[in-house]
């Protein structure tokens, strides 16, 4: 069965109690927990010893999308011991000042490839810049980043054929003209589908798409549509 579920800043932004509990009413198997800003570490981490997260087969933690070569070191300190948990720890590659501060996580460290407003990551050259720095990380896919770097799913097909050991995790959304996640549409799921066949069933897909609580399980179905997992339909 494909683990597949939302990452809580899809759901609820910040509020990731929230999140968890719009989930409680799903099928959802995995979960990536959210911290995007700074901001949003601290209380993430000191919550979670206060929800239970048994019921998912899959967790991740997103790591902040900004900090300082100053707060690298500290940021990496904090999320250590959930990557010593088994739990990937994904992160922009624009966030790395001090590739040394990563090197204990390992593979648990899940390197997210980039969207265009980015100069890193984008790329199966740049990513390889990054994995030489970093060689037992793994990879953090979003097909949403790919497609909007090169439509016609190119440069998607190098990346997960380059680095399918490395394969950790799937994020999947659409992108609007801002770069910001999106719910798919059939443009994206078509796209998609292209390249869904490099992913195997065993690799978590975690959707990014803002949904409301009324709209989870059709985003749900929609993302294994894209992935080759269900009938596609019109969407």
């Amino acid at each position: 069965m494909t683990r597949i579920g939302f990452s809580t800043g899809s759901l609820a932004g910040s509020d990731m109690r929230t999140a968890l509990s719009r989930l409680d009413r799903t099928n959802s198997s995995a979960i990536e927990l959210s911290s995007l800003r700074m901001a949003e570490l601290q209380p993430m981490l000191e919550m979670l010893s206060t929800v239970d997260l048994l019921h998912f087969s899959y967790v991740s933690v997103h790591a902040p999308s900004s900090f300082t070569a100053e707060e690298e070191a500290g940021v990496a300190e904090a999320l250590l011991p959930l990557a010593e948990r088994g739990w990937p720890v994904v992160l922009h590659p624009d966030t790395i000042h001090a590739p040394e501060c990563w090197i204990p996580f390992g593979r648990m460290l899940c390197v997210e490839n980039m969207d265009t407003r980015k100069a890193s990551g984008r790329t199966v050259g740049e990513l390889a810049l990054i994995f030489r720095e970093l060689p037992e990380a793994s990879l953090c896919f979003d097909l949403a980043h790919a497609r909007q770097c090169d439509s016609s799913m190119t440069e998607a097909y190098l990346i997960l054929s380059a680095y399918k050991e490395r394969l950790m995790q799937v994020h999947i959304s659409d992108l609007d003209v801002e770069s910001r996640h999106s719910r798919l549409t059939w443009g994206a799921v078509r796209a998609y589908l292209e390249v869904a066949d490099l992913i195997p069933e065993s690799v978590p897909i975690i959707i990014e798409s803002p949904v409301l609580l009324e709209e989870v399980d059709e985003e749900l179905m929609h993302a294994l549509e894209a992935v080759g997992r269900a009938p596609a339909d019109s969407i």
